[in-house]
């Protein structure tokens, strides 16, 4: 995972849910995202089965979800989450081999996945950029994960060079490297909203639900390669 493309910390703190059913994991994170960093950790969660009640009570801005837990699973807490209105993003916390999952997670609904192994400044860059523009998929398993989750998901047919400008091929690349609208928009030298119309304009066309779905597309029709060059 890469973390040379620092986000910006925003003048008000980032609302953080954490969602594990093992103290010794939420302790970490509460140290990992910290106050002076931008972070207040407004909410706890042992199981899945709290999830819903704590995001109504304490609004986060982004829910750090376990996928094994006892009761209730965070697929299922993932699923139920996305059913609320303006539901946070979901950045899913994952071992090493918990590729069926990821890929169920994601058709649930969930904003991306990272390791739990993975350092500091990792976790601290993929929540900002999933609060900014809403997905990161850590590359060390997304070519593992692409193969669970293409099995479920739409057929969209042709390469979609048939379907997007030059420039939304770009944007869309660049999405796949985890960068955000306001990098991308420095990389192509346009504006951020006209970064975000064109993202909307990949969703359209290629009939995906959010940004999540159009980083595995970008994978999966080989627009880049997991664990590949960076070429941005």
């Amino acid at each position: 995972m890469s973390s040379t493309h620092p986000v910006a910390v925003d003048a008000d703190p980032i609302r953080v849910l954490l969602v594990d059913d093992q103290e010794l994991v939420r302790t970490g994170l509460r140290r990992i995202l910290r106050a002076r960093d931008g972070f207040d950790i407004v909410g706890e969660c042992g199981d899945g089965s709290e999830v819903v009640t704590s995001v109504s009570a304490c609004t986060p801005d982004i829910i750090l979800m376990d996928l094994r837990m006892r009761h209730v699973d965070g697929i299922t807490a993932t699923a139920a989450v996305r059913r609320m209105a303006a539901p946070p993003p979901v950045l899913v916390l994952t071992t090493f081999d918990d590729d069926q999952l990821l890929s169920g997670a994601l058709r649930a609904g969930a904003a991306g996945f990272i390791l739990k192994d993975s350092p500091a400044e990792s976790l601290i860059w993929a929540v900002r950029a999933v609060v900014a523009d809403g997905a990161f998929l850590d590359p060390a398993v997304t070519a593992r994960v692409l193969h669970g989750f293409r099995r479920s998901a739409p057929d969209h047919g042709r390469s979609p060079s048939h379907r997007l400008t030059d420039r939304e091929l770009e944007v869309l690349k660049l999405m796949a490297r985890g960068r955000t609208n306001g990098e991308i928009g420095a990389r192509l030298f346009i504006s951020e909203v006209t970064v975000k119309s064109h993202v909307n304009h990949i969703f359209t066309k290629l009939d995906l639900r959010d940004r999540a779905a159009a980083i595995v597309y970008a994978f999966d029709h080989s627009l880049v390669v997991p664990n590949g060059p960076d070429e941005g």
